[in-house]
C-alpha cells in the first residue's frame, strides 16, 4: 500500500503547485457560487419587499364614473394619476405596470345592483408588473367585499349568509422549514462543486500526464498499476471533498445575511444540519472522482478530456432541476439512488426535519457502492495498453 500513499502525496503536491488549479477548484467555485446564489436571492427578496412597500401610483381612466371607488383607493394610500390617452400602449411600453379603467357603464350597473365592471390593464408576463397588479386587484376586491356587506346589512340580511364556509389556515410550517423555499438551489451548488473540485486533478493526472509523456515513466516503477490509479483516485476525491466542505462552510456563514427575517424565514444552518449535509454528500465525491478519472483516462489529450467534462458536469444538475420542477415526497426506495437521494436529504436537513437513520444508510451505502464499483473499474485501466498509449 506504500505505492498508493506515494502517488497520493505526489498528485496532491503537484496540484497544489498549480495556483490556477487550486484557485479554480478550492476558491473560485466554493466562494463564487455561494456569493452568487445568496446575492441573487438577496437582491430578488429586497426588490420584492421594495415593490410591496412602494407607494402605489396608478393611472385611472374614467375616474369620474366611480368617485366613491376612487376615494376608497386614495384612502388606502394609492396615488391616483391622470388618465393616459393610450392605456394599453402605455403598459406595453412599460411606462407604468398597471392601469385601472372604469367603463362608462359602471354607474348604471352600480345602480341596478349588478356586478359593475372594472378593468385592470397589465402585462402579467412581465415580472415587475406582478406585485403592483396584485396590490391593485386586492384593493378592488376589498372595496367590492365592503360594499357587498353594506348592501346585505341595508336589506336586513346577515353578511355571514354569503359565506357559508369559513376557511381557517392552519400553518404547520416553521421559519426553519420555510427556508427551503429560498435555499432550493443549495443541492445544485453542492453537487456542482463536488464534481468541479477534483475535475482539474482528474484530467491532469491522467490525460495530462499521457500528453506530457510522464505517465510511462510512472508505470514502469515496481508498483502494481492499480495502486497508482487508486492513489490518483484518492487525490481527486480529496480535492472534491475539500471543495464541498469549503462551499458548505461559505453557505453557512453567508445565508444569515439574507434579508428574510421580515418574511418569517430562518436560514441559519447549525453545525448539526451542516454536518448531516456533509455526511450525505461526501460519498458523491467518490462517485465523481471515479467518473471523472475514467473519462479522462480514455481521453487522448488534455483538451479532449476537458470536452468530456462539460458533459459530465451536467449529471449532478439533472436531479436538482427535476425536483425543482416536480417536487416529490421522500420515500425509502429513493434513498439508494445516487444524486437523487442527496437532493432529497439536503432538503430535509435544511427544513430541520429528523432524518431516519435507515435513509442515511441507504443513501450513503447506495452512492458509495456505485462509486467504489466505478473506482474498481478505473483501477484496472492502467493495465490496458490501448488506454495508456492512446495518445501515442
Amino acid at each position: 500500500m506504500r505505492g498508493i500513499k506515494v502517488v497520493l502525496f505526489k498528485e496532491v503536491k503537484e496540484n497544489l503547485r498549480d495556483r490556477k488549479a487550486v484557485f479554480n477548484s478550492l476558491l473560485l467555485a466554493p466562494i463564487l457560487l455561494p456569493i452568487m446564489f445568496v446575492g441573487l436571492a438577496w437582491f430578488g427578496t429586497s426588490k420584492q419587499m421594495e415593490r410591496a412597500e412602494k407607494v402605489l401610483e396608478v393611472p385611472v381612466v374614467g375616474a369620474e364614473h366611480a368617485p366613491n371607488l376612487v376615494g376608497f383607493l386614495e384612502q388606502q394610500g394609492m396615488v391616483v394619476q391622470a388618465a393616459p390617452e393610450d392605456p394599453e400602449g402605455m403598459v406595453r411600453r412599460q411606462e407604468t405596470p398597471v392601469i385601472i379603467r372604469i367603463p362608462d357603464t359602471f354607474p348604471q350597473q352600480w345602480r341596478d345592483g349588478k356586478p359593475a365592471e372594472v378593468e385592470v390593464i397589465a402585462d402579467p408576463s412581465r415580472r415587475e408588473s406582478e406585485i403592483p397588479m396584485r396590490r391593485v386587484q386586492g384593493l378592488l376586491h376589498a372595496y367590492g367585499q365592503q360594499i357587498g356587506v353594506l348592501r346585505l346589512q341595508m336589506r336586513g340580511i346577515s353578511p355571514h349568509l354569503a359565506s357559508p364556509i369559513l376557511i381557517r389556515d392552519v400553518d404547520l410550517s416553521t421559519p426553519k422549514s420555510r427556508g427551503l423555499l429560498v435555499m432550493i438551489f443549495l443541492p445544485y451548488a453542492l453537487m456542482i462543486t463536488t464534481f468541479s473540485g477534483g475535475m482539474h486533478l482528474a484530467i491532469d493526472s491522467t490525460a495530462g500526464e499521457k500528453e506530457r509523456r510522464s505517465l510511462e515513466p510512472l508505470l514502469i516503477n515496481p508498483v502494481p498499476r492499480w495502486q497508482i490509479m487508486v492513489g490518483k483516485l484518492l487525490a481527486t476525491t480529496l480535492f472534491g471533498l475539500a471543495s464541498l466542505s469549503l462551499t458548505l462552510l461559505a453557505f453557512r456563514f453567508a445565508l444569515p445575511y439574507m434579508p428574510t427575517g421580515s418574511l418569517g424565514i430562518d436560514l441559519n444552518m447549525g453545525a448539526k444540519e451542516a454536518g448531516g449535509v456533509l455526511l450525505v454528500v461526501a460519498p458523491v465525491a467518490v462517485l465523481a472522482s471515479a467518473m471523472l478519472t475514467m473519462l479522462a483516462t480514455y481521453a487522448k489529450s488534455f483538451r479532449e478530456a476537458q470536452s468530456y467534462m462539460g458533459l459530465v458536469i451536467l449529471i449532478p444538475v439533472i436531479p436538482s432541476i427535476l425536483f425543482m420542477a416536480n417536487p416529490v415526497k421522500p420515500e425509502s426506495w429513493m434513498m439508494p439512488i445516487p444524486l437523487f437521494s442527496q437532493n432529497l436529504l439536503i432538503g430535509e436537513f435544511v427544513r430541520g426535519e429528523s432524518v431516519p437513520m435507515d435513509w442515511l444508510l441507504y443513501s450513503i451505502g447506495g452512492t458509495l457502492s456505485i462509486g467504489l464499483i466505478l473506482a474498481c473499474f478505473a483501477a484496472t485501466l492502467f493495465n490496458r495498453p490501448r488506454v495508456v498509449f492512446a495518445g501515442s
